[in-house]
């Protein structure tokens, strides 16, 4: 089925980015549809946000009902559905959902985010919700006086340790390199804690159970040599990849996957999509960043719009 409604615009995803355009686009008027699964994108499983100016903290479930009340209030149309596929047909993209049908509109703007990556090891797909997670927001509570591993060695990871501190009696935390690339006062806080043990240049080779995760296999990447670990539960947090499948035959990627736009207007290499957030290869992926980023992609469009000249914004 498809909708003969034409929009002037379809903005993909609800996260920081595709917020905000969609804010401003119905404070300019434009002939809008939202089209997302759920509001707060990545973000939504944080325990807490500490780095948004004007919000001192907050959880990402706390942020995700802000962000929907403020697109409500504004009168955007949203559509909340799978999006299945988009394709440009003559004059206008047809993006086609999993539950409405088929939705038109001259210009899109891609704001989908990225998702958590695997291990791609054994045993990871068999124990996924059986001891494997990847958001500790969700489920830390579940491994109250448990041993735990958590795998990677940036931010998100070391979140995801603050996070269990509350809970585990042992956490082990696995890095495949020599170093965390975590902020230093993250790397502070887990240090203070003994129950903390830090494994460094371990490549994770295994995960194995019997109905639930017992333990882990890991091989030390400088001696060789394989050990394991009995742990209940394993939280993944090895990185992210962009939900860019969608758009591989229409723009053009970087070597990551990313969509490579023109950072001052989020112009993508096709005519008539935009991309914001952190889909796109612009650097520092963070909230603040991405409502900045869907804001100046919002406003670009609005001129192609309208014709207007970017400097008749200043």
């Amino acid at each position: 089925m498809t909708n003969d409604e034409i929009y002037e615009l379809i903005i993909l995803g609800a996260g920081p980015a595709g917020t905000a355009a969609g804010v401003y686009a119905s404070r300019k008027q434009i002939k809008a549809l939202l089209i997302t699964e759920g509001f707060g994108g990545q973000a939504v499983v944080a325990a807490k946000i500490e780095n948004i100016i004007g919000q001192p903290e907050l959880s990402g479930v706390q942020m995700a009902k802000i962000f929907e009340e403020q697109a409500r209030s504004v009168g955007l149309r949203t559509v909340f559905d799978k999006i299945l596929s988009v394709k440009k047909e003559k004059e206008f993209f047809q993006i086609e959902t999993a539950n409405n049908g088929f939705f038109q509109a001259k210009n899109i703007l891609v704001a989908l985010g990225r998702q958590y990556k695997n291990l791609e090891v054994p045993g990871e797909e068999r124990f996924k919700g059986r001891g494997v997670v990847y958001c500790s927001t969700c489920d830390a509570p579940l491994f109250k006086n448990k041993a735990v591993a958590v795998v990677g060695g940036g931010n998100s990871a070391l979140l995801s340790v603050i996070d269990l501190l509350a809970y585990a009696s042992k956490i082990f935390l696995l890095n495949r390199s020599e170093e965390l690339r975590a902020d230093p006062v993250l790397i502070d806080e887990i240090k203070k804690d003994l129950r903390v043990e830090l494994i460094f240049n371990a490549q994770i080779t295994e995960i194995f159970g019997d109905l639930m995760v017992k333990g882990m296999k890991y091989q030390n990447l400088k001696t060789g040599e394989l050990r394991e670990l009995a742990v209940n539960g394993v939280f993944v947090q090895v990185g992210m990849t962009p939900n860019s499948d969608l758009f591989k035959n229409l723009v053009k990627l970087n070597e990551l996957d990313e969509i490579i736009v023109e950072p001052l207007t989020g112009r993508t290499s096709a005519p008539g999509i935009w991309a914001a957030g952190d889909i796109t290869n612009l650097p520092y992926k963070q909230i603040s960043v991405a409502i900045g980023d869907g804001i100046r992609a919002l406003l670009d469009i609005y001129g192609e719009l309208k014709d207007v000249k970017l400097q008749e914004f200043i």
